[in-house]
């Protein structure tokens, strides 16, 4: 039996719609599972294994480093590739800096049950921020830092509840316009959510931008954009020859120093 084509184009368009509106939502992830990774690098930031349950019953785990004398804590969320052993780095200057830190892996990534989603990484945020609450940090001594994704998971989170600071690495306004930049009509049309320019106005924090000049992934207009739309007090490092991957690197010792000068601003 033939279907006509005036049913069957429809049919087939809005299947094949559906399947890039599917491949679209999972494009923003790319999780590395335990055991890929540096995992023998746990050691060596002295870091303690931390288990959450988010609001929705998926098992997060964490990774707790305690920076001697330390007053704040960064509560730190990754971008969207790899897992908590990919950023030594990053934890070892923000130690040195001068703050605790506690970085999870989101759903699906590293030792964390489930799947990656951006409600998902919202709920892990929560529950991240919860802990340390419930672990005797006032609100006015947590840092919130996000890097490339985890941006938006930290400008969400620092919209809705009080935090001491705010720093963002590689940010961008949405998702929207990020896919704008790979895949210019059909990308936005495709890839949404992720609005940090509706709710960064809503942050009452002091922020703390950082953005490579040759970002490949997330153009430094994007991350000036969204700094231009902030409240005061804020400030904006834009880091000469970084691109995505190596800022931390290339910023080299700015890094930690501009860390330092914004914790000392916060307390």
């Amino acid at each position: 039996m033939q279907i006509p084509w005036y049913i069957g184009w429809p049919i087939a368009i809005g299947f094949g719609v559906g399947v890039l509106l599917m491949v679209a939502s999972r494009a923003a992830y790319y999780p590395m599972k335990y055991p890929s990774g540096f995992w023998e690098l746990q050691s060596k930031l002295c870091a303690e294994d931390v288990w959450l349950l988010t609001s929705d019953g998926v098992r997060v785990h964490a990774w707790w480093v305690r920076a001697p004398q330390a007053s704040l804590v960064t509560l730190y969320l990754h971008g969207n590739a790899g897992n908590v052993t990919h950023r030594f780095l990053p934890i070892r200057e923000i130690t040195a800096a001068g703050s605790s830190v506690l970085i999870i892996d989101y759903r699906g990534y590293g030792k964390s049950g489930g799947s990656p989603n951006e409600h998902g990484l919202y709920a892990d945020a929560d529950a991240a921020y919860l802990y340390l609450l419930d672990h005797g940090y006032s609100a006015r001594h947590i840092v919130l830092q996000g890097e490339s994704l985890g941006t938006a998971a930290a400008v969400d989170l620092a919209s809705r509840k009080e935090c001491a600071g705010v720093v963002l690495e590689a940010a961008f306004t949405s998702g929207r316009d990020v896919a704008n930049t790979v895949l210019p009509v059909i990308g936005p049309l495709l890839f949404r959510g992720f609005d940090s320019k509706s709710k960064i106005a809503k942050i009452h924090a002091p922020l703390l931008f950082f953005h490579g000049d040759r970002d490949e992934i997330i153009p430094l207009k994007l991350g000036r954009s969204l700094f231009e739309v902030a409240l005061e007090p804020k400030w904006f490092v834009e880091i000469p020859e970084a691109g995505h991957n190596d800022l931390v690197e290339t910023a080299a010792s700015a890094y930690r120093e501009r860390l330092h000068e914004f914790y000392g601003y916060l307390q």
